[in-house]
Order: structure tokens, then sequence, then C-alpha cells
């Protein structure tokens, strides 16, 4: 395994807009851990499963073929767009929260990191549990209202309002769960990107290497 740089934070704070960029910057690969957390989220609502159903939702997990490409193809359906959608977006911090679930998605991140020389990791547990040896460990975070409104533009919602519910809702979902919830890691640098631009924050991290 090469050098690994991992970026946590909760929706809206930057992580993917970060996380790619500066894997550009470093020719890195990049892995989005959230949108295998979506794909298996997707996979349970085609199979006509309920996403409280543990049993048959890590059986999902454990089953699922997943390709993050682009495009994302789930069980040879291109899911790029529907795992952003509002359908899965509603279920998949329950399916996300299940232990299996992330035991199954813990080891497959880590098999797909492996054999890369350089890699930028995001998601919500990559700095405490995923790889909490990396060489650069980082959280983002971001005020309320600018991770609102960064949402509400990137789904084209009006109502930022309900999109800021909703983020305080998976909020408090995603840092509360038993399994792998979202804290700041030992040792992780703290950045705070609310009215700093995607360049000011990338020299930031960059510069943490």
């Amino acid at each position: 395994m090469g050098v690994v740089i991992a970026i946590d934070g909760p929706a809206g704070s930057g992580k993917s807009t970060i996380a790619r960029a500066v894997a550009t910057r470093l020719r890195y690969d990049y892995l989005d851990t959230g949108a295998m957390y979506r794909a298996v989220a997707f996979a349970v609502l085609a199979r006509g499963i309920d996403p409280f159903d543990r049993e048959a939702v890590a059986a999902v997990a454990r089953d699922v073929r997943i390709e993050l490409g682009p495009p994302v193809v789930v069980d040879d359906m291109d899911a790029t767009e529907a795992i952003r959608g509002r359908e899965v977006t509603g279920v998949v911090s329950v399916v996300a929260a299940q232990p299996d679930v992330r035991t199954e998605m813990v080891r497959r991140q880590r098999e797909l990191v492996t054999p890369m020389a350089g890699v930028v990791v995001e998601g919500r547990d990559i700095t405490t549990v995923v790889f909490p040896d990396a060489e650069v460990k980082v959280f983002l975070t971001a005020s309320e209202e600018e991770r609102a409104g960064r949402r509400a533009l990137q789904n084209a919602e009006s109502d930022t309002v309900g999109v800021a519910l909703d983020l305080a809702r998976r909020d408090r979902f995603d840092s509360t769960r038993t399994a792998s919830p979202l804290r700041v890691a030992d040792a992780a640098v703290v950045i705070d990107t609310t009215g700093v631009t995607i360049d000011e924050v990338v020299e930031q991290v960059l510069a943490l290497l």
C-alpha cells in the first residue's frame, strides 16, 4: 500500500470536491467510500428488501457487485444518478449504520486501496476505522448554513431549509450510530471550509504532506 490521504467529515463539508482536487494535483487514485454505501442502499431497494432487515441487508452487502467507475455500476445497472437521488438518500444512513454492512465495505475498501501507489480516500470513518495509520488525516467541517447551501445547489434544490433539516438528521444519525460513528480522529487536522475557496483548502491539505 502506498501513501493514503484520509478525509472525513459530515455531508456538505466539501469532502468529495476537495478529495478529487487533491488526487488530481498529486496524480493519486481517488476513492469515494460514501458511493459504496449508497450502492448497497440502491441494491437493497432494487431487490425490494426492507432497509431495516439487518440479515437481508448484510447479505446484499456481501453479494452486491459494485464498480465505482465512473459510471457507478451496481449489479450491472448504471446507478450513477440514482445513488444520489432522494430514494437512496432517504435510506443510506440506515443501511450504512449496520455493523455487518460496514465490516464488508471496510474489507472492500482496504482491498481496493492495497495495490495503489497513492490514494485519497474520503468518507465518514476513514481516519478512525478504515485507515487509522494514514499518512495524512483530515476532518473537514463547515457551518450548517454553508453545508445546506452547497447540498441544495448540488441537488438543484430550492428548499434550503428542508435540506438543512435533512443534513442535521444525517449528522445525528452518523454521529450516534454504534458502528464506526462520525468523529474527529486522534491526530486528524480539522479544516473549516466555511467561506474558503477550494484551492485554499487543497493547499492546506497538501501542506500536511
